[in-house]
């Protein structure tokens, strides 16, 4: 029997630090995160889209916090692909992190990493899908035959800023009977959300416990998104 795994995921897409009131200000997407207190955390647009793509939150505080970011960035000041980062709690054992190819219009992308949480193998993918609906039905079957063919099958969590509105509608039919979709909420914008555009789609070895969209005050300020969680089980064997 598998020893007793219950983990928060949560998504959230940061603007790149860009808050409601216009100002880039990534200490307060930090005390969002710390308010969150997730265990695994997928973030879109955590870098900057120009240049170098520096990430929007710096190396040393993320150094300074209870998560670490998986290496799936393939650029040295980067967080992320495509905006796109992890970061796990650090007692979990990172196993291996990829970029995710997606067909595109737009500079978009998603992320995989495996990590080990008491000896038990996960795997996290986070993404931000295209503003054409027909687009992200491509990007989730892409996304989907990549789990496929990963090496070893293994519990599985996708998140991201689907960019979907209607909530079992459009692009979400492509995840079927297969996949747990989750909506938690309205997310976007942060002032007065009213659309699910951010999202968690769990594999059936998980158990959901509960599901929600964090909104504080700091959250409502921080990005133009307030992020989502799901409180999941690993179902016994």
């Amino acid at each position: 029997m598998n020893p007793r795994v219950q983990l928060t995921f949560a998504s959230y897409n940061i603007h790149k630090g860009v808050g409601a009131d216009g100002r880039r200000d990534p200490d307060r997407i930090l005390t969002v995160l710390r308010e969150l207190d997730a265990d695994v955390i997928a973030l879109q647009e955590c870098d900057l889209r120009f240049g170098t793509r520096d990430s929007v939150l710096e190396r040393s505080a993320i150094d300074d916090s209870p998560w670490r970011a998986l290496p799936v960035a393939r650029r040295a000041t980067s967080l992320g692909w495509h905006g796109n980062a992890i970061l796990v709690r650090r007692r979990f054992e990172p196993i291996e992190a990829h970029a995710v190819a997606l067909p595109r219009l737009e500079p978009r992308g998603a992320v995989r990493g495996d990590f080990s949480v008491d000896g038990v193998r996960l795997r996290a993918l986070g993404m931000h899908l295209d503003l054409s609906g027909l687009r992200r039905r491509d990007q989730i079957k892409a996304i989907l035959t990549h789990v496929d063919e990963c090496e070893g099958h293994c519990p599985t969590v996708l998140m991201g800023d689907f960019n979907q509105w209607g909530v079992g509608t459009g692009a979400m039919r492509e995840f079927g009977s297969a996949w747990q979709s989750l909506a938690p909420g309205r997310s976007f914008p942060s002032r007065q959300p009213v659309a699910h555009l951010d999202r968690i789609v769990a594999s059936h070895e998980w158990t959901v416990i509960g599901t929600g969209v964090h909104h504080s005050a700091m959250a409502a300020a921080a990005s133009d998104h307030l992020p989502v969680w799901a409180k999941l089980e690993l179902r016994q064997k």
